[in-house]
């Protein structure tokens, strides 16, 4: 079992009840291979399940117990883990909800999926210094629209056209899912600059300009973006956030634009 034929088809037989067993095996105390190799494969989904309760909560409470354990066992069958590093598994979790048959009566399960797929992805990211009120305060107004900005490593922008920060507040307790109306659009931001990830709902047109900001516009370049986005575009609001959540982590003068 040492070539890498043999391991592969070790694994793929972990993950795939139909596939032969591994050529080879056998027990020390003379016990039925196939029957522990059962138990061992049971295991390794019962894991990998598990790994998805504990990533996707709201997922779970949406759904049910049965259905969401159901709907894990056949993730987990045909998406393995790629590394030996679990921090990411489950990434493809939201694509394969967004193209899982039974879930189709719930179209926002798969963007709630990828809500909280980005708050763990945001928590394990790399560290950096947010910017905060007084490094803002200190940057000259006229100047400021002209300044390219730095996104903290952890921000995460989804754009739904389901209301899928208030599905999950109201899974926090945040507020009354009874007045939730899923099928209203919502986009968010997910970032973690101290301890804690924060999970902003953005107004109009607001993830159009931070978007933007991420692909190196200036602020007043993404500001102008955003309107012809949203005629309803709050540049206040927009710049509160940067602000308030601390996802920018750096100011940079942009020459040679205009806002």
């Amino acid at each position: 079992m040492r070539s890498s034929s043999s391991q592969s088809a070790f694994a793929r037989a972990l993950v795939d009840p139909d596939h032969p067993l591994p050529p080879g095996l056998a027990a020390w105390n003379g016990s039925d291979p196939e029957r522990r190799f059962a138990v061992y494969r049971n295991n390794i989904v019962v894991s990998l399940i598990a790994a998805l309760v504990a990533r996707f909560p709201v997922v779970r409470e949406l759904v049910g117990d049965a259905f969401f354990h159901a709907m894990a066992r056949h993730f987990a069958l045909r998406h393995p883990p790629r590394s030996r590093l679990m921090l990411a598994y489950g990434d493809a979790f939201p694509v394969f909800i967004a193209g899982f048959e039974p879930a189709s009566a719930l179209p926002y399960l798969a963007d709630v999926a990828a809500l909280e797929a980005a708050r763990t992805s945001a928590y394990h990211a790399a560290d950096a210094p947010a910017l905060g009120p007084a490094e803002f305060g200190g940057v000259d107004p006229d100047a400021l629209f002209a300044m390219t900005v730095q996104l903290h490593p952890s921000a995460r922008i989804l754009v739904s056209h389901f209301a899928i920060f208030s599905l999950w507040a109201a899974h926090q307790q945040a507020l009354a899912i009874a007045g939730v109306d899923p099928s209203t659009p919502e986009d968010v931001l997910v970032v973690r600059p101290l301890l804690d990830v924060e999970v902003t709902r953005l107004l109009p047109g607001g993830a159009v300009f931070i978007t933007r900001l991420s692909a190196g516009a200036s602020l007043g370049a993404a500001a102008t973006a955003a309107i012809a986005a949203a005629a309803e575009f709050n540049l206040t609001a927009a710049l509160h956030v940067l602000v308030a959540t601390g996802v920018v982590t750096r100011l940079t003068p942009c020459r040679g634009e205009r806002p």
